[in-house]
């Protein structure tokens, strides 16, 4: 069985996990009566079926998940973006709404990119799907019709598959092809407190789609060697996007990702992109870890699958910022 075929593999014991989650709570919840820091059931998580991945008699439709109801103008639909690759994008999409979603928000990842990392990095088989984001865009599928519900605690995800790599090729010949996304999640608003949208690493139509559908923007840079590289050309599309398309789009805050406190050029860039983007950058650095790395061969959001390390407890404070923010 191959380390990247969406499965979820071996965890922890239900004791060791167990124990984590109390040591989380009681170390990095400073008013358990705002939010409390939980994964799924144990029971649930060390269940056979999750160790084996999903079948396809078992991928959850969104039909047969109670309905919550919010205010419309209470959902955040937020873009992570950034055009350069491996800076932390689909890890930071996956673990910040897995974040959110242990903090008793109701929360939706989107799966923008044909990549797919954000499906199958939550051990969803994309072999399996039988409808995704592609079909959402170029068939007009309502997106609660692709949607699989509590892939962990509170969080749902509308996976993309290779289908979508074609997508951007199909999408010029569509009427009102900036706006298929926005469509489709304007449907559910009001059913989700936050909305996330993994962007592919790239500015063409399917990302255009995301700035259109999106009210704020997140921008993970890693803290490596040219950290700014293409930023600039990223925030002008934005600008052009705000000005024709979207005039309510903002920037929701710069993410420091990959920082390693023993190397002086983490520091380094921590400074200049402080220097170049000032408060928006949010104050949580993510550090470069192991965990992170190895959780999403495992299927597990960081909050699962290392709940007392350092990559759990970075996106934990980073849920915090988003929050504050609003």
């Amino acid at each position: 069985m191959g380390i990247f075929d969406g499965k979820k593999r071996e965890k922890p014991s239900d004791e060791v996990i167990s124990s984590q989650i109390e040591d989380q709570i009681e170390e990095s919840v400073d008013s358990p009566e705002e939010y409390v820091v939980t994964t799924r059931e144990i029971d649930e998580v060390t269940s056979p079926v999750d160790n084996e991945g999903y079948e396809p008699t078992q991928l959850k439709k969104y039909a047969d998940k109670k309905p919550v109801t919010h205010a419309i103008g209470q959902t955040k639909v937020i873009a992570v973006l950034n055009q350069k690759g491996g800076v932390g994008k689909s890890t930071t999409s996956i673990n910040l709404a897995a974040a959110l979603g242990a903090m008793n928000k109701q929360v939706l990842l989107v799966d923008l990119d044909p990549q797919g990392n954000s499906s199958s990095g939550l051990g969803i088989d994309k072999g399996l799907v039988e409808s995704c984001i592609y079909n959402v865009l170029l068939d007009d599928v309502p997106l609660q019709d692709v949607i699989i519900p509590d892939v962990c605690e509170g969080l749902d995800v509308a996976p993309a598959t290779i289908n979508l790599a074609g997508a951007e090729v199909e999408l010029v010949s569509e009427m009102a092809r900036e706006n298929r996304l926005k469509d489709a999640v304007g449907q559910m608003r009001g059913k989700y407190d936050y909305i996330f949208i993994d962007c592919p690493p790239s500015l063409g139509l399917l990302t255009v789609n995301a700035l259109v559908a999106a009210d704020k923007l997140l921008i993970p840079i890693q803290c490596e060697f040219y950290a700014l590289e293409g930023v600039t050309k990223l925030l002008d599309s934005m600008k052009r996007v705000k000005t024709r398309l979207n005039p309510s789009l903002e920037i929701s805050g710069v993410l420091l990702t990959m920082y390693d406190n023993r190397t002086t050029l983490s520091k380094q860039v921590v400074d200049e992109v402080k220097s170049y983007f000032g408060r928006t950058v949010f104050n949580t650095l993510i550090p470069r870890t192991v965990k992170l790395s190895e959780a999403p061969s495992y299927g597990m959001p960081i909050t699962e699958y290392d709940p007392r390390g350092k990559g759990a407890i970075s996106y934990i404070e980073l849920a915090k910022e988003v929050i504050s923010r609003g």
